[in-house]
């Protein structure tokens, strides 16, 4: 049955049984969990703007293999619009959610193996992308949630996939069977891991020859034979064992994305779900683009978490009897310039995307790494001067338990009050709610999400034309095109 709303999916989640460990412990149902579920909250954001007149224009599409009415997170971008509605939709789920919503990931992997596997059939005559479709539709028609499994460990970054010490550091077949093959290795920092549906295996790297074990795409059950989750530890992520205390932050949501190791142990996955197998030439357009996408990305749901930081601390500011002074206007001017133009990014490398030859839209790559590049910057700025607004009470505040406490509560009540009639309770929430998002997994996130600062360094220079543009300054020199050195 498709997933129409939130509650199904959080419903669905309750029907499939993946093996999932938080401290050493295995976690039951990841919708209840108070690690787990404040990650299943915000997802289920995602479907239930879907359900909501205003945003259906923005949260759903029209498949272009069924005509049917989809999710826009299973849709196969058919255009330029579609790449700026997804912009809008982040923007906006974002400041619904004040984290990450996790369906992203699976998203741009769709949209990069779909055109891979066309160019792949289209050199090798395989029918890769007729297994994928059939997949797609499954997924479209279901609306199921997709985690997009990318990042390995890579053990000894000296050396390559092959060259491992040991070769699970890289996931890889280990079996290969007339039915389908059987891989091993793990995939880190898999945000939406626990609560998704389905795996879709990506390599994290270009591939050489030498590595076509390691040239594996494909779509495995979330609760599929050897699939272990492990639940990373957040920043204060103890506090939410008491999800209706104050001091949790943001109490419905959770810290970032929910992230998780997924360990495949001898997974068995059927040729109808492998779409790239082996044909290393492609590893490298398919990180590529999915990179791009990923990193567009970021400069939409990152604006949503920056607008809601800039709402709290101006609030903050106004409870605290700040908000007239010159340095809090312009500082919170500054922050707001600084979203916008790294929206403006987004919507920019959105704009001038183009078709692949599988009809597939894809962002302008040079552009989508500028955008990422931008996050690891303005975000930390943002978040640092929402800090030298808010002052040093948001990282002493005594708990909800002092708060309410008959023997130092009037204390607290007291000292931490601000602007007359203003409840001592609302400025301790705002105040809680800026430590979230300004501190430990919100910010780190930041920085390596979609690659490090150093992955979008290398793209820009290397899509930077410089000789293009050594090119335009001859020319306005007056300097011959092919002119060479004179011997001296």
């Amino acid at each position: 049955m498709k997933l129409k709303n939130g509650a199904e999916y959080i419903e669905s989640l309750r029907q499939i049984h993946p093996r999932i460990y938080y401290k050493g412990q295995a976690i039951e149902d990841v919708t209840r969990h108070p690690a787990t579920a404040p990650h299943v909250r915000a997802a289920a954001m995602t479907y239930a703007l879907a359900a909501k007149a205003q945003y259906k224009e923005l949260a759903t599409a029209v498949s272009h293999l069924t005509g049917r009415t989809i999710s826009r997170f299973t849709h196969v971008h058919q255009s330029i619009e579609d790449l700026i509605k997804k912009i809008k939709l982040l923007r906006v789920l974002g400041q619904k959610t004040g984290t990450c919503f996790q369906r992203c990931v699976g998203f741009d992997g769709i949209n990069s193996v779909y055109s891979v596997a066309y160019e792949i059939d289209a050199q090798n005559g395989t029918d890769y992308l007729e297994r994928f479709k059939r997949w797609l539709i499954h997924i479209q028609d279901e609306n199921k949630m997709v985690v997009g499994a990318m990042t390995d460990p890579k053990g000894d970054r000296s050396k390559g996939p092959a060259q491992q010490a040991d070769p699970d550091q890289f996931v890889h077949v280990v079996q290969r069977r007339p039915d389908g093959v059987v891989i091993r290795g793990a995939k880190l920092h898999m945000t939406g891991a626990v609560n998704s549906h389905e795996i879709l295996l990506m390599p994290t790297t270009a591939l050489d020859e030498t590595a076509k074990d390691y040239a594996i795409v494909g779509a495995i059950p979330i609760d599929a034979p050897g699939v272990t989750l492990i639940f990373g530890r957040q920043a204060g992520d103890d506090r939410r064992d008491q999800l209706e205390r104050i001091d949790v932050g943001k109490p419905r949501f959770g810290a970032v994305g929910g992230e998780a190791v997924i360990a495949f142990e001898d997974v068995f996955i059927p040729n109808e779900r492998i779409f790239l197998n082996g044909e290393t030439a492609f590893t490298s357009p398919l990180v590529y683009r999915f990179a791009a996408h990923h990193r567009a990305n970021y400069g939409a749901c990152k604006t949503g978490l920056m607008d809601v930081l800039t709402g709290a601390v101006s609030y903050l500011a106004h409870i605290q009897g700040a908000a007239k002074g010159s340095h809090v206007k312009d500082k919170i001017t500054e922050m707001i310039h600084l979203s916008e133009t790294l929206y403006s990014s987004s919507v920019a490398c959105s704009a001038e995307g183009r078709p692949t030859p599988s009809g597939a839209y894809l962002v302008d790559t040079m552009l989508a790494n500028v955008c990422k590049q931008n996050v690891t910057r303005f975000h930390f700025e943002v978040a640092r001067l929402a800090v030298d607004i808010a002052g040093g009470f948001i990282a002493t505040l005594p708990s909800e338990y002092d708060l309410e406490s008959e023997t130092v509560g009037h204390l607290v009540k007291k000292y931490f009050s601000g602007v007359a009639g203003i409840p001592v309770r609302e400025r301790i929430k705002i105040g809680r709610l800026i430590e979230a998002m300004t501190g430990g997994t919100a910010m780190v996130e930041s920085m390596h999400g979609a690659g490090s600062p150093q992955a979008q360094r290398i793209m820009i220079l290397r899509e930077g034309k410089l000789e293009e543009k050594m090119k335009l300054a001859k020319a306005l020199a007056g300097i011959p095109q092919k002119s060479k050195r004179k011997k001296s």
